[in-house]
């Protein structure tokens, strides 16, 4: 049954992406508004309503000096007249007037009209009576003038000083109100920081359920597929290993038969043919020709499925097997045999020896070695094979990813084992068969 194409994440990866990236541009800008905002206020509210404070507290200061004058002026023990006391009005009068301008123009909005133009009258009323009071005392009449001083500029400066301790009242008030602003906006702030993170760790949370969802589903998938594979793989491997099971008979004893009997029919045609004949010689010839090719046909028939397996075990196959491809292909092959040995299934003792023939014809086609060591070890536990050349190898000439590589894995996991690939200190490649004994040691009584 075909098993229905699974929805790839991507899509709903990406979008996920796109919505958090989003919200994430849309939170960085409803707080560089926030932060814009706040500056503003902290800017044209407090620092103005510090700056204003300050020239209120210089128009107040110069009220306090008019009055400390005006104290000086009644006092009747100073020998100056009123007139003396023109300049440091003037003085007083120039620096009030810069402070006013100023602090009216920080005043802004914050301040009313009613406000503005009261505290504007106010000082030129009390700069005319001023005047008035220096006119008088220069016109001799300083009795006169000390009574406006006492009656009228004392009550007016009195009334200024008042006013502007009001709007310093207001000012800090205003500030109070600015700061209770700004905290009520880093709370927002605060607030929408908690929201975004929770928001933030919630798309977190679902993205990742969803990813390890749609992971279990495709690992599940894989590893459907990777058995499949498997059960594939080790069926073609029996597949292949019974084809070769019976070309070797057909071969050995069809084949084999008949080349026998054509040898001997030849041997016996020879002896009645005259000694020393031409046509003796050809027929020995051709019987000759019959032996060499039904020798290559048995060499053949135990190269693709070894019956010494069947007859005699893995170790005498080895025995002979070893020495075969010395001949064939011009390697010297050094073979060690550790360890107690115990009975192998027929089985798996053709798995090891296709293990152990891929392993040679990959030494003999890519190490480039003109040497190799194998070692058959029997442990307690498992069974190992190792085949070793100090050559370039395999693992460096095809990555282990070639085809010979993967029907070696294939056969080792059918009979429970691993295969391992690395390179030995000397450089080269080890491919390296462990096997559990419980699953190779033959039970046959």
């Amino acid at each position: 049954m075909q098993t229905p194409a699974q929805r790839s994440p991507t899509t709903g990866l990406l979008l996920g992406l796109i919505i958090t990236l989003a919200a994430v541009v849309a939170y960085s800008s409803y707080i560089t508004v926030q932060l814009s905002g706040l500056r503003k206020l902290q800017s044209e509210m407090v620092d103005r309503n510090r700056r204003d404070s300050l020239e209120l507290l210089r128009v107040q200061n110069d009220l306090n000096s008019v009055g400390l004058a005006m104290r000086d002026m009644l006092d009747a023990s100073e020998p100056y007249p009123l007139t003396a006391w023109s300049a440091q009005f003037k003085r007083i009068r120039e620096d009030l007037d810069v402070a006013l301008g100023l602090e009216e123009q920080l005043a802004g909005a914050h301040r009313t009209a009613e406000q503005r133009n009261y505290l504007a009258q106010s000082v030129a009323q009390f700069w005319d009576a001023v005047d008035r009071m220096f006119r008088l005392a220069a016109g001799g009449n300083e009795t006169e003038a000390r009574v406006q001083i006492r009656l009228t500029l004392q009550a007016r400066q009195e009334s200024l000083s008042t006013a502007v301790s009001r709007l310093l009242v207001e000012n800090n008030e205003g500030e109070e109100q600015a700061a209770g602003r700004i905290a009520l906006i880093y709370d927002g702030v605060g607030r929408q920081v908690y929201l975004f993170l929770g928001a933030t760790l919630i798309a977190i949370v679902l993205t990742s359920l969803y990813l390890i969802r749609t992971n279990r589903i495709i690992f599940r998938r894989l590893a459907a597929l990777s058995e499949q594979r498997s059960e594939l793989a080790q069926k073609l491997i029996s597949t292949q290993e019974s084809t070769l099971r019976h070309i070797s008979r057909e071969l050995h004893d069809e084949f084999g038969q008949v080349l026998t009997a054509i040898g001997s029919l030849l041997g016996r045609a020879g002896n009645h043919l005259p000694e020393g004949s031409e046509v003796r010689e050809e027929v020995q010839e051709v019987r000759e020709i019959a032996q060499t090719t039904l020798d290559n046909i048995r060499s053949l028939s135990q190269a693709l499925h070894p019956v010494l397996l069947e007859e005699a075990g893995l170790e005498s196959t080895l025995d002979w097997y070893i020495p075969t491809v010395e001949r064939q292909t011009g390697l010297v092959l050094h073979y060690e045999k550790s360890g107690t040995a115990f009975p192998l299934d027929v089985g798996a003792s053709v798995h090891v020896y296709r293990v152990l023939q891929e392993a040679l014809n990959n030494v003999s086609r890519h190490s480039g070695a003109p040497e190799a060591w194998v070692r058959l070890k029997f442990l307690a536990d498992r069974l190992e094979l190792e085949v070793e050349d100090h050559g370039k190898g395999i693992v460096a000439e095809r990555n282990g990813r070639g085809i010979g590589l993967v029907a070696m894995r294939e056969r080792a996991e059918i009979i429970g084992g691993t295969l391992e690939l690395f390179e030995p200190g000397a450089g080269g490649t080890v491919v390296r068969l462990r096997m559990p004994r419980q699953k190779v040691e033959s039970h046959a009584r």
